[in-house]
C-alpha cells in the first residue's frame, strides 16, 4: 500500500479529525518517509477534496459539510439512473453475475473496513454502468463517488447503513436480472436519495 492510500485510509477512519492541520514534516515523521512522497500524496489528496491548503506548506482536514453532501447526492441521483438506463440493453448474464459476486463478497465479509465497503460499493455499480460504454458520463459518476468516499465512514459506523444499503443493492440487481429496467431505475434513485438524506440529516445535527 502506497503512502497516498495509507493517508487516505487514515482520513477515512477518522485518525485525523476535521479541522486538524497537518504538515509535510509531521506526516513524513509519522509514516517514516521523506517529504517528497508526502508532498506528492498530499497534492493528490487535495485534488480529490480530502484535504484543503493551509498556510504555505500545510494542509487541513476539511469539515464535513451537509451542503456539499446534498449537492453530491443530487448529482448522483440524476446521473446514475441515466447511466444505468443507458446500460440496460447491454447487460448480460456475465455482467450481472459479476455484480452478484461483488454483493456476495460484501455479504460474506462482516468485518469490512469503511474503505473496503466503499470500494465494493463502487465496484458493484461500476460493473453495471460500464456496460453503457459512455466513458465521459462514467468518469463523471466515478468522480462523484470518489468525492463521497470521505463520508462513507459515517454511513457505515455512525449511521449503521450498511445492511440497508446491501438490501437495496440486492433489490436493484434482482430487477435487472428480471429485465425490469423501470423498476431498477426507480430503486437506484431511491437508494441514492435515501443515503443522501440520511447523511445530510446526521451532519446537520449539532455534533457533540
Amino acid at each position: 500500500m502506497g503512502l497516498y492510500e495509507k493517508i487516505k485510509m487514515d482520513l477515512q477512519r477518522g485518525r485525523f479529525p476535521p479541522g486538524q492541520v497537518l504538515t509535510q514534516v509531521e506526516l513524513a515523521a509519522l509514516y517514516e518517509v521523506s517529504r517528497i512522497p508526502v508532498r506528492d500524496a498530499l497534492s493528490k489528496l487535495k485534488n480529490e477534496g480530502w484535504l484543503t491548503p493551509h498556510g504555505k506548506r500545510g494542509v487541513a482536514v476539511p469539515q464535513f459539510d451537509p451542503v456539499e453532501v446534498e449537492d453530491l447526492y443530487l448529482m448522483r441521483m440524476h446521473l446514475e439512473p441515466l447511466l444505468q438506463t443507458l446500460a440496460l440493453n447491454k447487460l448480460n448474464a456475465e455482467i450481472l453475475g459479476r455484480a452478484k459476486d461483488i454483493l456476495d463478497s460484501m455479504e460474506a465479509n462482516t468485518q469490512l473496513s469503511a474503505e473496503q465497503i466503499g470500494n465494493l460499493n463502487w465496484q458493484f455499480h461500476a460493473c453495471i454502468y460500464a456496460a453503457a460504454e459512455r466513458p465521459t458520463l462514467f468518469s463523471t459518476v466515478e468522480q462523484l463517488h470518489r468525492q463521497c468516499e470521505r463520508y462513507i465512514g459515517y454511513q457505515s459506523r455512525n449511521l449503521q447503513y450498511q445492511n440497508t444499503s446491501q438490501e437495496e443493492h440486492l433489490a436493484i440487481l434482482s430487477a435487472l436480472q428480471q429485465g425490469n429496467g423501470e423498476l431498477a431505475t426507480t430503486l437506484l434513485t431511491q437508494h441514492i436519495e435515501a443515503a443522501g438524506k440520511l447523511l445530510v440529516g446526521y451532519l446537520s445535527q449539532p455534533q457533540s
